[in-house]
């Protein structure tokens, strides 16, 4: 009807209204045939989503049955397994029981059949005891003569013992008499070289002349620092050389007056004050005390004085003569001593 219309020669003003009528209604139809299509499968898968929530529930029941069944075969397990532990721990006491009984029986019938083993036995242990006896007799014996030899060892050992402490006794007395013999030979060789140094101290004041800076202290010859040195100098001076010259002629003199088993040494000791001294020559006092010690053994040698009986010793500042810090006190300090003594 359309091609038919469409076929016809219209006016000059077009009408749209049929043609989308038509295509409306086309539309509709496929709509209404969607909506029908949806609603069908909505309705299978509703049946299908209440059949599996019906299989569901049923899995868990089943589940929940299995549950209770496992739990209960587990109770019946434990009891079963407590059942059996009281049942051996039975049968063990019977078994000791049993075994304690079958051994009295054992006793009972093993002891008349015993007995003449017994007696055997017995009379076998006596036979031992005897041959025992015997040995032992023989070993007491034999020791009764080893205790004999032995004491007649002791009483030889005792014998010797008592000759050596004797001996001991003998030598002990001889010894304190060599000892007291060489004490007196000391002292007496002691006096000796007292009187000699009481000869030659006389013999150096008299040549020396009376002078306060020279003194004898105890044993000890004293000059002062100043009658041989200059301050902080170890090079003799001119008055030093003078009294070094007529020491030396009393050594040489002393020389042939003492004895030759005297065997003397003349000490030359050097002494500083303690004002400290650092120089290049000299780091220290002992540098110093040392090198005037020397250098008046040096000259002494050099005036025929042995050298044999020269001994040079430097002490510093640590034997003072006098505490003090005063110039006095000083100059007693810096000193040379001269000591006769035994070598």
């Amino acid at each position: 009807m359309a091609l038919a219309r469409s076929g016809r020669r219209r006016p000059a003003g077009v009408d749209y209204w049929p043609g989308f009528v038509d295509a409306l209604s086309t539309l509709l139809l496929v709509v209404t045939f969607l909506m029908s299509l949806f609603m069908v499968a909505q309705y299978f898968v509703s049946q299908e989503s209440s059949g599996k929530d019906s299989a569901l529930v049923k899995l868990r029941a089943q589940i929940n049955s299995l549950t209770s069944l496992l739990a209960l075969e587990t109770g019946r397990k434990k009891a079963a397994e407590d059942e059996l532990a009281a049942l051996a721990a039975t049968l063990s006491a019977s078994e000791a029981e049993k075994s304690r009984l079958a051994g009295l029986l054992s006793a009972e019938g093993d002891k008349g059949s015993s007995a003449d083993a017994r007696i055997a036995a017995l009379s076998t242990e006596l036979k031992d005891e005897k041959l025992l006896s015997a040995q032992a007799q023989a070993q007491v014996e034999l020791l009764n003569q080893q205790i004999a030899a032995l004491r007649r060892q002791m009483a030889a050992l005792s014998e010797a013992l008592d000759a050596s402490e004797k001996r001991d006794k003998d030598s002990a007395a001889r010894i304190a008499d060599l000892g007291q013999r060489l004490n007196v030979a000391l002292a007496r060789r002691v006096q000796e070289l007292s009187q000699y140094r009481s000869t030659f101290f006389g013999e150096l004041r008299k040549v020396l002349g009376a002078r306060d800076d020279i003194q004898i202290v105890g044993d000890r010859f004293v000059f002062q620092a100043e009658v041989f040195f200059d301050s902080g100098s170890a090079e003799l001076n001119p008055d030093g050389l003078a009294q070094l010259d007529k020491l030396a002629e009393a050594l040489r003199q002393l020389e042939g007056k003492i004895p030759a088993e005297l065997n003397w040494v003349l000490r030359i000791d050097g002494h500083t004050d303690v004002r400290p001294i650092a120089s290049a020559v000299f780091p220290s006092n002992w540098e110093l005390s040392s090198a005037r010690a020397i250098s008046v053994v040096k000259y002494l040698m050099s005036r025929g004085v042995a050298a044999n009986r020269l001994v040079a010793a430097g002490f510093g500042e640590h034997q003072p003569l006098a505490a003090g810090a005063g110039d006095d006190d000083l100059r007693k300090n810096r000193r040379i001593e001269l000591k006769l003594t035994e070598r």
